[in-house]
């Protein structure tokens, strides 16, 4: 695996975990930032569980306090479904959580190529958040930044840092974060970032290029 795909991997699930001040970011090492990612996959593994847990109390409350009406039981069963979705979500990041070994060892062997490039994407987003949600904000439709999923929205933020402040070619910069998308995101996640992002990407050449 290529070290800047590592990097970019270890700066989407480290970003939320890592300090702000620049110079607490500078000193974190490595292992600090893989710890990070761990904590997160940690956080995201118990937020799904726990709403998984309560969506399947909630159907099943609506089950023994029905009276067997047909919308009752639809909205059991939708409840039931969504809670199987959230396990299946928290399972996933599990798996993920038992790649990081491999992550880790094949990050040791490019370890300052790795850790130049995930501290400058973070270091990036956290100067630049503003404009980047600015930016963002004119290519989500029917969405708000602060609204959408965490993993989502960092997703997006380092897309759209590599491809305007670090030069990073927007095709890359798409395909990079669909893969990533693909590992951490929901099951239509992937699509919505590439929608996202293309739209950016359209936006930003029209603005530099007008006709």
């Amino acid at each position: 695996m290529q070290p800047r795909r590592i990097a970019r991997e270890l700066a989407l699930l480290s970003l939320s975990q890592l300090p702000n001040s620049p110079e607490k970011l500078e000193a974190q090492q490595l292992s600090n930032m893989v710890l990070a990612a761990v904590r997160m996959l940690t956080t995201e593994v118990q937020d799904a569980l726990s709403t998984a847990a309560g969506e399947l109390q909630r159907g099943s409350d609506r089950l023994l306090t029905s009276e067997t009406r047909a919308t009752d039981l639809e909205a059991a069963r939708s409840m039931v479904q969504e809670a199987i979705q959230l396990t299946q979500t928290a399972i996933n990041r599990v798996g993920t959580a038992v790649e990081l070994p491999e992550l880790i060892q094949l990050a040791n062997h490019s370890e300052f190529e790795v850790r130049t490039y995930a501290l400058q994407i973070v270091r990036t987003v956290n100067v630049k958040k503003a404009e980047i949600d600015e930016q963002l904000g004119k290519a989500l439709v029917d969405w708000q930044v602060n609204r959408l999923a965490r993993i989502d929205r960092d997703l997006l933020r380092i897309a759209l840092a590599e491809i305007v402040y670090l030069g990073v070619p927007d095709k890359v910069a798409i395909n990079e974060a669909v893969e990533l998308a693909k590992r951490y995101s929901g099951d239509d996640g992937h699509r919505f970032i590439n929608g996202v992002l293309r739209r950016l990407s359209e936006q930003i050449k029209a603005a530099a290029y007008p006709k």
